[in-house]
């Protein structure tokens, strides 16, 4: 348990038997009654930010989130074979514990994953990663200096929209929080 009064961001908390972490709190103490922290909190499994006030002084249950380092093995049917860095050991984890993370991932690609009550509740992945295009239509000669964009296929399979003068073969630097093309890789 912990109190409104020890909320710090990031922490992890267990409310409604849901996992919500904390994005910002505030306590607040108006000129007449009780003081209050008003909170932002993020549900963990849907992203979904609420805002949500408590009693100055409640008691929460904080849930113990582990952090772990594993590596992107390979695909064994539609679940993902990740290996624990420290311990060696290999775990399923189906697309849906993944969520959009699964879209970037290339084998032997390193990544952290949040870890509750032995499933997998979140990934983190670095803010841009460096994916090469599989297929694309060729650009048409003149058409670069415009903003004009097409349909290319990365090596996960993921679909994007890139500059007509991105060819198949090249690699492209892709935004992995909201899936657009960045630049081309060096």
């Amino acid at each position: 348990m912990v109190s409104t009064n020890n909320l710090k961001n990031g922490m992890t908390l267990l409310i409604d038997d849901k996992l919500q972490q904390v994005v910002e709190n505030a306590h607040h103490k108006p000129g007449k009654g009780q003081a209050v922290v008003r909170t932002k909190l993020k549900e963990i499994e849907t992203g979904k930010i609420v805002e949500r006030t408590f009693r100055a002084g409640e008691d929460l249950q904080q849930a113990i989130v582990e952090r772990t380092t594993v590596q992107y093995l390979y695909r064994e049917g539609e679940d993902y074979v990740l290996m624990d860095n420290e311990t060696f050991e290999q775990r399923l984890a189906p697309p849906s514990a993944l969520g959009d993370a699964a879209n970037y991932l290339v084998e032997g690609d390193e990544l952290e994953i949040q870890v509750y009550d032995g499933r997998i509740v979140g990934v983190d992945l670095p803010a841009s990663k460096v994916l090469e295009i599989t297929h694309t239509d060729p650009g048409v000669a003149g058409n670069t200096a415009t903003s004009a964009t097409k349909p290319a296929t990365l090596e996960t399979g993921l679909e994007i929209q890139v500059p007509l003068f991105i060819d198949t073969g090249e690699k492209v630097k892709v935004d992995t929080r909201s899936g657009s093309y960045i630049s081309r890789a060096s």
